[in-house]
């Protein structure tokens, strides 16, 4: 195929400073999406690559279809190292998985980047997604600016990096690193100058004037955008997307805590080694009450308690204090509930089919599994242990503001017991510790288990029971009911609250050193529920209201009965209440359920994000075949509805040799038309095409000339139905060739190019000049 040389290399330099530059301010905000510099080189190889190819193609005059295969075999070849470097070796050699999880990303990676809690990191094929978007965006907006003729179109190539930018904000985080408003200037700074000069609209006498509206623009993006949007939030796809699991169609975990206590007491549910001195493993973190149980709340915002998300390699966090690598190994334990502790920065679950299910909650530090824990479930944390500040450091800090869920059903006894105990502290934390205190010692413990000697004491942590245990004649409970009870309290004095269920390993028997790293079997005697109140500057802070397990109640401790006056005739004794204590603490109050409501997304609006997501990369594949075509038809409008009747026939003959040209016939350059109309009537009968073909060529030429030269103009009606046989013998042409010509023709840049144009006047309507 023989070379076209690009006009001028500076020109070309300037176009690849310019798209390319564009396309990256474009695509920066992803890599807070995959955290640090993680989908960098994706991003800067799919733009170099694509860059390089588009230039190559241009120099080789491929055609749209070489393009498009040279992009697939570069995307195979480079997308291992850059787009999928987990599944390759030494990050570089491709292997059969790279290549399965190539193509199998082009459709779920977007999919895969959206459900991830960013940062998403690069496992599996995340990076497919910007290495695409820089790929395609680059080839596609470079090509066009080099291999499209005419002005227009050429910069119409600038209409390519501001549709990345639109798709990268859909996938980017509601605050990107760059704000979309500075994105949006920029770009209109770089490319409207750009387009304007490639369109050959930049003069010098309209360099003052396109200064003064690129001025006008970018004022009316920074001070009359917000105005117009005011506070009206970002559209994020991903924040559209409602996670599949709902923790809410589990029972509340905390209601569990007796079968903990009861059935797997001296049961193995976990070993955990690595443990750091006095951390505590979470379990579940809940902060809805509704009367009935404590749970997750149900909304799906950022903060919420019940928004559980897949998460990247890592986890974000700001915290400070003991960093350890945690090993657990799942004996027992069952349900969705993922023991966690501190603040985990990374989840890796050595099973990958369970790996799929981890669901984590960044808010309280929570995570699940989907698929539920099975017996040898293995899995390693790296985490973050926060130091406990002490009442003295927290000082004078107001409780944080917390978007929590109101608590519903709360006794009144709850509220005025707090302010009677609290009513003499002074700062929050001195509040929050008068409360935890005055449970702790007031209060006696009981776990039920009568059989064991203990005390009788209900489970559940409902209303009822809290009215049992504030307004009793005895306060007997365990965990369940003192962290509820406290947490309602701290509520009702004002600050933020929420109940943890987890465990804490108790310490070595008789003071014996035990390796740190040594494995620790955590049993259901190590269930523990404790409460966490947020401080402004301190985070979330625990507090243990439960009483001493050896502070229990003693017979001579029940209360006495009041003595009789003398001379006062006396009521009978009111009969005492027959309460038998549970055999069993399954008879504790079964929760009914909340009333449902509707927070399933309309499935209008779910296809329509699946089928966004996934009509991403296709739109983006198929783009440069559709600007190829938008210019096309644009010509030909402009050809077929010119005032001059002349110049549209003219124009229609000109449709005719287009067509050829894209469908591979002669078309002999600097020929009369009927010199053109022979070679190219013969080459049509050559071909197998209808002779209706050929012969309707020839008389379009003639009848062109004749327009042309005539003295007589031809009327709109004659163009008219001039037009009207060009669209017949365009549609004989195609006829006659193969459906791969026939489809290379309609993506065929050839005839944008202008070669076939005859440049002599003899060939131009009268009274033209050339």
């Amino acid at each position: 195929m023989r070379r076209t040389p690009i006009r001028s290399a500076g020109r070309t330099v300037v176009d690849a400073a310019c798209l390319l530059g564009a396309l990256t301010l474009a695509l920066w905000p992803l890599l807070a999406v995959y955290g640090g510099t993680t989908a960098l080189p994706a991003i800067v190889g799919g733009l170099l690559l694509g860059g390089g190819l588009a230039v190559l193609a241009a120099v080789r005059g491929w055609s749209a279809l070489a393009v498009v295969a040279a992009l697939v075999v570069v995307y195979a070849l480079a997308g291992g190292a850059l787009a999928a470097p987990t599944t390759t070796v030494a990050g570089v050699v491709p292997t059969l998985d790279t290549l399965e999880t190539l193509a199998r990303g082009v459709g779920s990676s977007w999919q895969e980047m959206l459900t991830l809690q960013p940062p998403v990191g690069n496992s599996g094929g995340l990076l497919v997604a910007p290495f695409l978007l820089a790929l395609i965006g680059s080839t596609a907006a470079l090509g066009l600016a080099l291999r499209v003729r005419s002005a227009s179109g050429a910069a119409s190539a600038a209409v390519v990096p501001v549709l990345v930018a639109a798709v990268v904000a859909l996938l980017g985080t509601r605050a990107p690193s760059i704000p979309p408003l500075a994105t949006g200037v920029a770009l209109l700074l770089v490319l409207l100058p750009w387009a304007s000069w490639r369109a050959g609209l930049l003069r010098a006498r309209r360099v003052v004037s396109l200064a003064v509206i690129t001025a006008v623009a970018a004022g009316a993006a920074v001070v009359g955008a917000p105005a117009v949007v005011g506070e009206t939030p970002r559209l994020v796809v991903r924040d559209e997307i409602v996670p599949p699991f709902d923790p809410r169609a589990y029972p509340s975990p905390l209601a569990g805590f007796r079968e903990f206590v009861k059935r797997q007491k001296d049961t193995t549910l976990f070993t955990v080694a690595g443990l750091p001195s006095g951390a505590r493993v979470r379990l579940a973190t809940l902060d809805r009450y509704d009367g009935v149980v404590w749970n997750v709340a149900g909304d799906s915002t950022a903060q919420s308690s019940g928004e559980f998300r897949r998460v990247g390699d890592t986890i974000p966090t700001t915290e400070r204090g003991t960093a350890a690598r945690v090993d657990i190994d799942i004996d027992a334990l069952s349900g969705v509930w993922l023991p966690t502790i501190g603040e985990a920065t990374s989840i890796d679950i050595a099973d990958d089919t369970a790996a799929d299910g981890l669901r984590f909650n960044e808010a309280t530090g929570a995570a699940v599994l989907t698929g539920a824990l099975h017996p040898g479930l293995t899995y390693s944390m790296d985490v973050v242990v926060p130091p406990v500040p002490t009442d003295r450091e927290v000082g004078r800090a107001e409780g944080q503001d917390v978007s929590q869920p109101a608590t519903t059903g709360v006794p009144d006894v709850v509220g005025v017991t707090a302010a009677d105990v609290a009513r003499d502290a002074g700062t929050p934390v001195q509040v929050a510790r008068t409360l935890a205190q005055w449970l702790s010692e007031e209060g006696y413990f009981s776990d039920g288990l009568v059989d064991a000697g203990q005390a009788p004491s209900l489970s559940g942590h409902g209303a009822s029971r809290m009215v049992t245990l504030l307004d009793g004649d005895l306060m007997v409970g365990d965990g369940e009911q003192y962290a509820s009870a406290m947490a309602l309290m701290a509520r009702e004095m004002g600050l933020p609250s929420r109940v943890v269920l987890g465990f804490v390993p108790k310490p070595a028997a008789d003071g014996a050193t035990v390796d740190a790293d040594a494995p620790v079997a955590v049993t259901g005697d190590d269930i523990e529920a404790w409460v966490e109140i947020a401080f402004v500057g301190h985070g979330w802070v625990p507090f243990d209201a439960t009483p001493p397990r050896e502070q229990t109640p003693q017979e001579n401790e029940k209360p006495n009965p009041s003595e009789p006056q003398p001379q006062v005739v006396q009521p009978p004794p009111p009969a005492p209440d027959a309460v038998k204590p549970p055999d069993d603490d399954t008879e504790q109050p079964t929760p009914d359920s909340p009333p449902e409501t509707d927070t399933s997304v309309p499935l209008w609006r779910t296809i329509a994000l699946v089928g966004g997501a996934v009509a991403v990369p296709v739109f983006l594949l198929a783009l440069p075949f559709l600007v190829v075509g938008a210019i096309k038809a644009r010509r030909r409008r402009k050809r077929r509805r010119t005032r001059d009747a002349a110049h549209r026939v003219a124009g229609g003959w000109e449709e005719v040799l287009d067509a050829a040209v894209d469908l591979r016939q002669p078309v002999v350059p600097h020929a009369t038309r009927t010199e053109s109309a022979q070679a190219l009537a013969q080459s049509l009968t050559e071909s197998g095409a209808k002779p209706v073909a050929a012969g309707t060529v020839a008389q379009l030429a003639r009848t062109a000339d004749r327009a042309v030269f005539s003295a007589q103009r031809p009327t709109a009606a004659e163009a008219a139905a001039y037009w009207a046989d060009v669209d017949t013998a365009v549609r004989e042409m195609r006829r006659g060739s193969t459906r791969r010509r026939r489809l290379r023709a309609r993506l065929s840049l050839v005839s944008l190019r202008g070669r076939h144009r005859p440049s002599h006047r003899a060939n131009q309507p009268r009274g033209k000049t050339s």
